[in-house]
């Protein structure tokens, strides 16, 4: 029902990348195509199960600089890769591995942005999310500057960042699963550092986040330049993180203040209150975000090389 639902509401969505893009794309020309992803995906996973994060961070940063078409890939000193938001951006060494296994089984056929969106998608499911069928047939762009990178940091505001997603196409609902990917995130200590010292000047911590996690961030950030965002269960996909933000636990000032804004605080109780319908909830937001912008058809190539145009 999940798979059904999904594909449903991408259908009304998005009906003229519909046409195009469709599940099983690569079944004719490259029928190991998902299974060569998923391998290499569960490998990684094993010997470094923070590949979701990476995996979600990178997947989300392309979609939504000029559409999913693997433009954060490339490698040049004035590509959308070199962008201040995407210095954290990992694992393009996995998605290279990938890559030239594909290459190597069916030349010139699978894109550099499905092997994204379809690493991503593994990548979830063994950190306990959903599984799901997601639509493939993704063209790779042929542009990619820096300038173009215009991403919201984790001091906006909750109307900000979801309006962010319904320019793109999207809703409240699906902002707000989207952000919950923050449940197998990882921050910067940089991010949120005024939050634990001296919130907006006034030489104490931030009034919205529980001193108890005051405590515990200054404590890891002593020690280490990053910290988990869900701090319960950091390196599981589940809506602890929704839980926890509704306990004033919010490592990103964004992220605490979805719990109280009257914009999103009902969707967060919902998710907070049912495992099934944030993960339900997520793969809708990730088939349709998978839909932003996308080259299909001839518009664009299939790289040979995900770093470079061809």
């Amino acid at each position: 029902m999940m798979k059904f639902s999904s594909l449903l509401v991408f259908f009304f969505i998005f009906p003229i990348a519909f046409a195009q893009l469709r599940v099983g794309f690569y079944s004719q020309s490259c029928p190991q195509a998902e299974t060569i992803v998923r391998n290499l995906v569960r490998q990684r996973f094993g010997a470094d199960p923070t590949v979701t994060a990476a995996l979600l961070r990178m997947h989300f940063h392309d979609c939504f600089v000029k559409g999913c078409d693997a433009s954060l890939l490339i490698d040049s000193t004035t590509s959308e890769k070199t962008a201040g938001p995407n210095g954290s951006v990992r694992e393009f060494d996995l998605i290279d591995r990938i890559k030239a296994q594909l290459e190597t089984a069916c030349p010139s056929t699978v894109s550099c942005a499905d092997i994204v969106t379809l690493a991503t998608r593994d990548s979830v499911a063994l950190a306990g999310g959903p599984s799901y069928s997601i639509p493939t047939g993704r063209r790779d762009g042929l542009v990619s500057n820096r300038a173009d990178v215009g991403l919201p940091g984790p001091t906006i505001s909750v109307s900000g960042a979801v309006s962010f997603f319904t320019n793109k196409g999207l809703n409240a609902f699906d902002a707000v699963a989207l952000l919950g990917a923050h449940t197998v995130g990882v921050g910067n200590c940089g991010l949120f550092n005024d939050r634990i010292t001296s919130f907006q000047g006034t030489g104490r911590p931030d009034p919205s986040m529980d001193p108890a996690l005051v405590s515990r961030l200054r404590n890891t950030c002593a020690n280490s330049a990053s910290a988990a965002l869900d701090q319960s269960t950091p390196l599981r996909f589940d809506n602890q993180f929704f839980k926890q933000i509704r306990k004033k636990r919010g490592v990103l000032q964004v992220d605490q203040r979805l719990a109280t804004d009257r914009l999103t605080r009902g969707i967060v109780a919902r998710y907070a209150n049912n495992n099934a319908f944030f993960k339900r909830q997520f793969v809708r937001a990730m088939v349709k975000m998978g839909a932003v912008d996308v080259l299909t058809g001839r518009a664009g190539q299939i790289r040979r090389n995900c770093r470079r145009f061809n």
